[in-house]
């Protein structure tokens, strides 16, 4: 009997403290900054898809992909003519995510997350660019999984890149830097 009353405030607190994790990430939804920027991710890809179209069908052409990259890429381009770093990462969305960043890396996975990007392909002395091609040759270094885990997600068309101390949103349809953080990862 004493088991049964154990085992049972355990369950209820396991499922107490579940409860609890799914509100703190519906908190996480309702925060005005989150939406704010996926309202702006929303807008973009509303934008490219309406005036370049949806991404190009797959091929086993790698230059029929290369000449769909190269149109789509440049009617963003002419499309977002004016566009300019903090467009989609505004100051308050950018110290949201070097606030998120931050911790990450002093909490108790930082020493892994900073040797998973050591390990990786780094990619320094870049300058970036808005709308601009993502840097031609240039590894596309990924975030690792449990920095991932801390920032808010993207649609598939959309990836995070770390390059140098710098986060950029990479557009993988049209191969563009749609926007980036400066200094968003900090050193040691």
């Amino acid at each position: 009997m004493l088991l049964r009353s154990i085992i049972g405030s355990g369950i209820c607190m396991l499922l107490a403290s579940g409860n609890l994790l799914s509100q703190t990430g519906e908190n996480q939804k309702q925060d005005p900054i989150l939406k704010d920027f996926e309202a702006r991710v929303n807008n973009y890809l509303e934008l490219r898809k309406k005036e370049a179209g949806s991404p190009p069908r797959p091929t086993n052409s790698a230059d029929k992909l290369a000449q769909n990259r190269s149109q789509m890429a440049g009617k963003v381009r002419e499309v977002r003519s004016e566009a300019k770093q903090g467009d989609i990462f505004t100051p308050e969305i950018a110290n949201y995510f070097r606030h998120q960043i931050s911790a990450s890396l002093s909490g108790p996975n930082g020493n892994k997350i900073r040797a998973s990007l050591h390990h990786a392909e780094p990619v320094d002395g870049v300058a970036l660019k808005v709308n601009e091609p993502y840097p031609q040759g240039m590894p596309l270094q990924s975030i690792p999984p449990t920095l991932l885990s801390t920032l808010p997600r993207l649609p598939k068309e959309l990836q995070y890149r770390i390059v140098g101390s710098n986060l950029a949103l990479h557009d993988t349809a049209s191969n563009l830097i749609v926007d980036f953080i400066s200094n968003a990862i900090p050193t040691p």
